[in-house]
């Protein structure tokens, strides 16, 4: 049997520790030893090469040989019930004798295998009633505490008086994993690391994600020798074994050396967890190798979830006078209403606008208009500020308490105005609401320049060595915005945006009611210039008419010339009267739902066909054919005119070498019209065999006016096929035409289905 180590032999140094896997060292501390075995059957694939020195037994006499085997079966029982009750609970440990001696154990799953860690019990343990008589009365002292800040302060010094450590820090990160210092108890020959920062690169990434998996880290001594795990070498390539939940687990060299540079012999890690965040750290640092027994380490990661069970409570209660504050001036602020934009110069002015997020000041955006009040930018720096954030939040919100990192090339706008609350109100255009605070500059004390965290010396790439006090002047920076703060700003906006939308749809209501009223006295001018039409400019034509027609009766005293011209005169007044005729009857049609009926149109198609000699007067004969015509839903008279219409227009311009044929006759099934795909229309083609016309046209021709031949070819005022469009109109339907040059056209008229039956 061939037996390897794994421990991870790659050269870490501060170029790539971002990379180092520090989850599978391939070794752990000496303070304990390892096995790992198959959940099936037991069989031990690992094992710590320390193991000697704890039951006597070598990791080569141990690997290969089941648990049973190694340590008998009545720690095997203990361990199967341990599996089966306990082993989620990570508050529980496992008590087993090997080998004679009594150990305190933990137990975890990675992947198929079981990881054992065994640590000798204290043979002079802590009493457990002192530890739980600390415990119990660190409960008492909470509950005298409000703030999280003094919670903070009593969870370090009640870890340290459980743990024993010279110096114990709750750490706390920010939204970029920069650590401060907010609480703190130590030796008084200590110095104080209180109210320190210390930058994202002292913890990295995956040594954050470790923090969360496994909420406890032992270092019992920097300066240990790591212990390597052995396995049996079964040929499986990059065989490993991952101790991310591990106690025992070895520290990167690269920790070791920081801890070193730090004065550190011993620490104590417990992660804090808020909302599946790692929101800061216990940790505890002793000067000299310390060592606690699990027992303590739970009591001591009892803390942390003190601390983590508070945190909403806390803040809750921190934020609460200003949250009530907010709300109040909140609703004061709603009282306001906006009746007229002229009143967005008394909104801005409102002092509850800018007490409802603490601003110092507000500005508004609306219709391409600032209205601003207080400690704001210039109004054409609000404008491009409206402008691009409408663009960087697609017409939605933002806020900050550095404005300079969004916009890096205005600085001499962020200075004044660092801190922003923007929110959108409306997604059309770039009205919105912003509040603005101004800078606040800050002094941050690092613990050591956090620009010079990583050190190049002869050694190459190393932790800094300095951690001295390191001060930092924080410039363009404003108070950063609180929860209730944002949540009223956000609320407040949303009440803007509906009084701005009422005010607009008010305003469109006023706009359409001027153009009502304007449209109703054009419409009444438009009658009287009807009644003009029909009457006064009628009556003239009638007597010019009447007089050329005297003068024309007496031929033989009129020479031919004068003659000639009386009669293109009378032809003129003709002509024009049919024209004021048609215009009053385009001009006169109204859409109104109250004439609609059934109509026949076969019955409607004969009563045309009776009337035609008198509509037409003097034409050629033509043949008229209608098929089976559906029944309509329409106004009678507006459709005989329709028809009337189309027919007489076939006829007109029927072809001199045929006689004149009309069809009429109905579609099928029911169709879809062009870009309408919503609605159904049964059609009616009138179709002839006159002169036809270029498909070009086909849309023009309905158009008032339009005429393709010259008055003196055909006559007709071009207003028929206008009117015969704006009955369709009426009736919610189409017209449409189609045609061949020298063989004819067809119109084809769409009515709605579900108006017809």
């Amino acid at each position: 049997m061939k037996i390897k180590d794994i421990v991870n032999r790659d050269i870490v140094n501060l170029t790539n520790c971002e990379q180092e896997p520090i989850h599978i060292p391939g070794s752990i501390q000496p303070h304990g030893f390892l096995v790992a075995f198959s959940q099936n059957n037991f069989a031990i694939d690992y094992c710590s090469a320390n193991s000697s020195e704890f039951i006597g037994l070598s990791h080569n006499d141990i690997l290969g040989k089941t648990f049973t085997e190694i340590f008998g079966e009545n720690a095997t029982q203990k361990l199967i019930k341990y599996i089966e009750d306990d082993l989620m609970l990570s508050s529980t440990l496992l008590r087993l004798e090997l080998k004679g001696k009594h150990y305190l154990c933990t137990l975890h799953k990675s992947d198929t295998v079981l990881i054992l860690e065994a640590e000798p019990e204290d043979e002079d343990p802590q009493n457990v009633s002192e530890v739980y008589d600390q415990t119990s009365q660190f409960l008492s002292y909470m509950h005298d505490t409000h703030t999280l800040k003094q919670l903070c302060d009593l969870v370090a010094k009640g870890t340290r008086k459980i743990t024993g450590y010279d110096r114990v820090m709750i750490y706390r990160f920010d939204k970029d994993y920069n650590g401060e210092v907010y609480a703190e108890s130590s030796r008084d020959d200590l110095e104080p690391f209180l109210g320190l920062h210390y930058p994202h690169t002292d913890i990295p990434a995956q040594a954050r994600e470790l923090y969360i998996k496994n909420l406890l880290r032992l270092i019992t001594d920097i300066n240990y020798t790591p212990v390597p795990i052995y396995t049996i070498d079964d040929g499986t390539e990059n065989k490993n074994l991952d101790l991310s939940l591990s106690v025992l687990r070895s520290t990167s060299p690269i920790h070791v050396q920081y801890l070193h540079n730090m004065g550190v012999c011993a620490t104590l890690t417990i992660s804090l967890i808020y909302k599946k965040r790692l929101w800061g750290l216990i940790a505890c640092h002793h000067y000299s190798p310390k060592n606690l027994s699990p027992a303590i380490r739970l009591a001591a990661q009892l803390q942390g979830h003190f601390i983590t069970s508070q945190i909403d409570l806390r803040q809750s209660n921190e934020e609460y006078e200003v949250a009530r504050k907010a709300s109040a001036s909140l609703e004061r602020a709603n009282n306001f209403s906006l009746n007229n934009q002229n009143d967005f110069y008394k909104l801005v002015q409102n002092e509850n606008l800018l007490k409802l997020c603490n601003a110092a000041g507000v500005a508004i955006v609306f219709n391409g208009a600032v209205y601003k009040s207080g400690v704001v930018p210039t109004e054409d720096e609000v404008q491009h500020l409206a402008n691009f954030f409408a663009a960087y939040t697609s017409n939605s919100s933002f806020s900050t308490n550095k404005l300079i990192d969004t916009l890096p090339d205005y600085e001499s706008v962020c200075v004044k105005t660092s801190g922003l609350i923007y929110h959108s109100l409306n997604m059309d255009n770039n009205n919105c609401i912003m509040w603005f605070r101004p800078e606040t500059k800050t002094e941050v004390n690092w613990g050591g320049d956090p620009s010079k965290s990583i050190i190049k010396d002869e050694k190459g790439l190393s932790p800094r060595r300095s951690f001295e006090l390191w001060k930092e002047i924080v410039d363009c920076t404003a108070k950063p915005w609180l929860e209730p703060e944002l949540e009223t700003a956000q609320a407040y906006a949303y009440s803007l945006q509906k009084q701005i939308n009422l005010l607009v749809i008010t305003q469109e209501e006023e706009k359409y009611r001027k153009l009502s009223e304007l449209l109703r006295e054009t419409n009444s001018e438009l009658e009287n210039i009807n009644w003009i039409s029909t009457h006064d400019l009628q009556e003239p034509l009638r007597k010019i008419q009447l007089i050329s027609s005297r003068l024309l009766s007496k031929e033989d005293k009129i020479p031919d010339s004068v003659q000639d011209s009386i009669l293109r005169m009378n032809a003129s007044a003709s002509r024009m009267q049919t024209l004021l005729i048609d215009i009053l009857k385009y001009t006169r049609l109204k859409h109104t739902d109250d004439s609609f009926e059934n109509i026949n149109l076969n019955e409607l198609l004969d009563e045309v066909k009776a009337d035609l000699p008198e509509t037409l007067g003097d034409v050629p004969p033509a043949e008229i054919i209608a098929g089976n015509l559906p029944i309509i839903h329409g106004i009678p008279f507006l459709l005989k005119q329709l028809f009337s219409n189309l027919i007489a227009n076939s006829i007109k311009y029927a072809s001199p070498d045929r006689q004149p044929i009309v069809k009429i006759t109905a579609g099928d099934n029911p169709v879809r019209y062009r870009q309408d795909e919503s609605n159904l229309y049964q059609v009616i083609y009138v179709q002839d065999n006159g002169i036809g016309f270029e498909q070009q046209f086909a849309d023009s021709i309905f158009n008032i006016f339009t005429r393709l031949h010259s008055a003196s070819e055909y006559k007709g005022s071009g207003v028929g096929l206008a009117l015969c469009k704006k009955i369709m109109q009426n009736h919610k339907g189409y017209i449409a035409a189609s045609g061949k040059p020298g063989e004819g056209a067809t119109i084809s008229i769409y009515f709605p289905v579900n108006d017809s039956l």
